[in-house]
This record gives C-alpha cells, sequence and structure tokens, in this order.
C-alpha cells in the first residue's frame, strides 16, 4: 500500500559511491557505479570464511560505455561469484549515430506536419532525449520545436539529474560548468498536471512529446496514442527495450491495431525505433565490463534475461572468457562452495 511504501521510505539511507559498510553481521557491502542510470550501482559483498576473504558481485542493470550525461560503468579486479545481468545478452546495439537517427525522425515528421511521440522510461532515457535535442538545437541541425514532458515521474528525475552533476561525465561537467543547460530545450515546458496533459493532447502543430510509461503498459503516453497513432502523418519513437506482451513491442512487431481503454486504435503512424539509446549494455559491452576481471570467478551466474537471451550470453561468455556459466531457475537455491 502507499503507507507501507511512506514507512519503507523512512528507513532508507543513502550510502554513496565505493563506500564500505556492514549490512549483517561479517558481511561487508559498498556499492560501486554501474553507469546505467544516475545513482544505479552494482552490489559488492565481503566476508571470511575459513580465515580466506571471499567475494561476490551482483551486476544489477550494467550501464553502457561513452553515453553522454553520466561516466561509465566501474569495474572490480576479481570476485569468487558473479551475478551478471543478461537483458541484451543475445543482440547488439546498431551502430548508428542516436542524434543522427532523432534528427533525421524529427526532419522527416516536421516535413509532414506531425507530432513526434516517445514512450520513454521516466529516469535515464528521458534525461538523454532531452540533451539531444538540446544538442541538435545547438547546432542548428533541427528546427525549435515545442518539447513537452509530459510525466510526473520524469520531470522529478530531470531535476534530480540537474541537482546531482557532480556525476556528470567530462564532457556533460564542462558544460554545465559553462552555464549550459544541458536537459533544458530552447522551447521546453513540464506538463505537471492532468489539464496540461491534455491541452498538449489536443495540439496540431509539430511538436515533441516525451511521456511515459516507455513499454506502452500504462500512464499518460496512452492518452497521446490515442490522439497520435491513427495518424500518418505523425512518429512513434521507441527509444528502450519493449518487453514481450507489452503494447511496445506489439508496434514494434508490425501489429495494425492496439488495445488501449477497450479501445482497438489502428496503427497508422509511422513506428521508429532507436535501439543505441538503449542504457543496458549489449554483449559486447557485458563482456568487456567481465574481461576487466583479473581472474575469473569460480562461478558465474546469469540472471534478469528473458531465456533465450540469458542462454545467449552463457554461450558467449563460455566460449570467449571460458567462465563457469550457470543459469539459475526462478526460486532455486544455490550452495555457494
Amino acid at each position: 500500500t502507499i503507507e507501507d511504501a511512506q514507512k519503507a521510505i523512512k528507513l532508507l539511507k543513502g550510502i554513496p559511491y565505493d563506500t564500505t559498510f556492514q549490512a549483517a553481521p561479517g558481511i561487508r557491502v559498498s556499492f560501486l557505479d554501474a553507469g546505467h542510470i544516475l545513482g544505479s550501482s552494482f552490489v559488492v559483498a565481503e566476508w571470511k570464511e575459513r580465515e580466506r576473504d571471499r567475494k561476490i558481485v551482483f551486476s544489477g542493470d550494467l550501464g553502457r560505455y561513452k553515453r553522454p550525461i553520466l561516466k561509465d560503468p566501474t569495474t572490480v579486479d576479481h570476485a569468487d561469484y558473479l551475478l551478471i545481468e543478461s537483458t541484451y545478452g543475445d543482440r547488439l546495439h546498431e551502430e548508428k549515430d542516436p542524434g543522427e537517427e532523432l534528427k533525421r525522425i524529427i526532419l522527416q515528421t516536421v516535413g509532414r506536419k506531425g507530432v513526434v511521440l516517445i514512450p520513454a522510461f521516466a529516469v535515464g532515457r528521458t534525461q538523454e532525449l532531452l540533451y539531444r535535442i538540446r544538442e541538435l538545437e545547438d547546432a542548428g541541425a533541427i528546427p525549435v520545436l515545442p518539447v513537452y514532458v509530459d510525466s510526473p515521474m520524469a520531470i522529478r528525475a530531470t531535476k534530480l539529474y540537474e541537482r546531482y552533476s557532480e556525476f556528470y561525465d567530462k564532457k556533460a561537467s564542462l558544460l554545465h560548468e559553462k552555464g549550459t543547460d544541458i536537459l533544458q530545450t530552447t522551447r521546453m515546458e513540464f506538463t505537471e498536471s492532468v489539464e496540461d496533459s491534455k491541452r498538449i493532447n489536443a495540439l496540431d502543430e509539430p511538436c515533441i512529446i516525451i511521456s511515459a510509461s516507455g513499454m506502452l503498459t500504462g500512464g499518460r503516453i496512452l492518452h497521446h496514442l490515442i490522439q497520435r497513432l491513427p495518424r500518418t502523418k505523425n512518429t512513434i519513437v521507441f527509444v528502450g527495450y519493449q518487453a514481450e506482451g507489452t503494447r511496445g513491442r506489439a508496434l514494434q512487431s508490425g501489429k495494425d491495431t492496439i488495445k488501449i481503454h477497450g479501445m482497438q486504435i489502428k496503427a497508422a503512424a509511422r513506428i521508429e525505433t532507436i535501439s543505441d539509446l538503449s542504457a543496458h549494455a549489449d554483449y559486447n559491452e557485458i563482456l568487456s565490463w567481465m574481461s576487466r576481471y583479473e581472474t575469473a570467478p569460480s562461478r558465474t551466474f546469469i540472471v534478469h534475461g528473458e531465456p533465450d537471451a540469458s542462454r545467449a550470453l552463457q554461450e558467449r561468455i563460455e566460449d570467449t572468457l571460458g567462465w563457469d556459466c550457470y543459469i539459475p531457475e526462478y526460486e532455486e537455491t544455490v550452495t555457494l562452495e
């Protein structure tokens, strides 16, 4: 319940990166920068067993290298055991410049006098989109359009990104120090209220609307889809992973109608995907992160991925690194030797 959540929040304690604390008697834990979204961490737990130091690493969501705004993922030199994510264990991100892709889509949609509608995750993806739109505007590569951020969570997350600039990478830090609002486009508007959201839903001039949820499972984006999806002049742009069974995956797969609020909505708008905007490491980036270990873990557990992705990553790790890998079953208990 909301009451439970509010009580739990009072028990939260922030821990800085690279700070070791005792999570339980005899167990030391530290959080290291995973480079995925602001504040994302992978977890290192250490303990003594038979007078020997032991270490287990939980990767969580791993970020990517050379991405805008945030620093690259850090790593460690060894672990006795590793739990590694496999969201993109079976694929590589396209080697296309996402800025150029975004530019092409915006220019083509403006040429049709349409609206660019972007379902985006509130934390991480929305901020990178704003950063890239600002870059394109500053370069004169796209016309200055109204940009509406229509997600209360995305609005709050953007303000947090602006507050914690100490986690920016070198380029973003330099721009920030020069006074550039890297997450503010020229004609940006935060639409916090329901009334504001309804107002922009009625607009018929070229603009960019960024809203949640990123997989079209709920949120304000659904009202915009009802309005924008049936019209050929508009473009729906996917910028993140679309899970099986979601409306986002259905549209990506070419389905000609989707069901929203009990209505079948015709998918006449242009559907685009910019896959290189994903904040999840692909299998090459996962292998690159793992290859920085000086010695192989005793065992690597592959988790957090669809079955095909997990199996594909297992094969690549075993073939490339020669590590012992295992994919645990749901709710399986494993004894560490």
